[in-house]
């Protein structure tokens, strides 16, 4: 196995591991954020540490977006106290369809699978203007562009 061979498996078993953690049935893009975020020593961990991004950073993003959602709904989540999520030890989280497509889109902006390298799943990640991901950065005061920008400049100067 190639090294980005490696680091896409690290990566996808991260994002189950906090797809488990938070209840989910699947792995979303969210997940892999998070995932990327934790694996350090990449340029994509350097990208997101740039702006401040750690995975606690992240998580708490998500949160906030979490209780934005369903303020929209108008529930407040301060009025319930959720349990915490259930998990089922015996079961894996599946690859959700945000998942999917953020490989996906990092896959495509690669040249080909021998030039792939972390910052292409940032990329992957950050490259869409619905969701959770772009949802989440914005309520942390995170330009998703720039962010995109600092990932696409590190693709000409590092190799990892």
């Amino acid at each position: 196995m190639s090294a980005i061979d490696h680091y896409i498996n690290a990566i996808m078993k991260q994002g189950a591991a906090e797809a488990w953690e938070d209840g989910s049935a699947d792995t979303e893009a969210h997940h892999l954020l998070l995932a990327l975020a934790s694996h350090e020593g990449t340029a994509a961990h350097a990208v997101l540490s740039s702006v401040g991004l750690d995975r606690q950073a992240i998580r708490t993003a998500l949160d906030r977006e979490f209780e934005h959602s369903l303020s929209m709904a108008g529930v407040s989540l301060a009025a319930y106290d959720l349990p915490k999520p259930s998990r089922d030890p015996e079961r894996r989280p599946g690859v959700g369809a945000s998942a999917r497509l953020a490989l996906e889109r990092g896959y495509a902006t690669a040249t080909g699978k021998k030039d792939l390298r972390p910052a292409h799943l940032l990329l992957g990640v950050l490259n869409t203007g619905i969701g959770t991901v772009p949802r989440a950065l914005a309520l942390a005061g995170v330009d998703r562009g720039d962010l995109m920008a600092r990932a696409q400049r590190t693709l000409a100067t590092e190799r990892w």
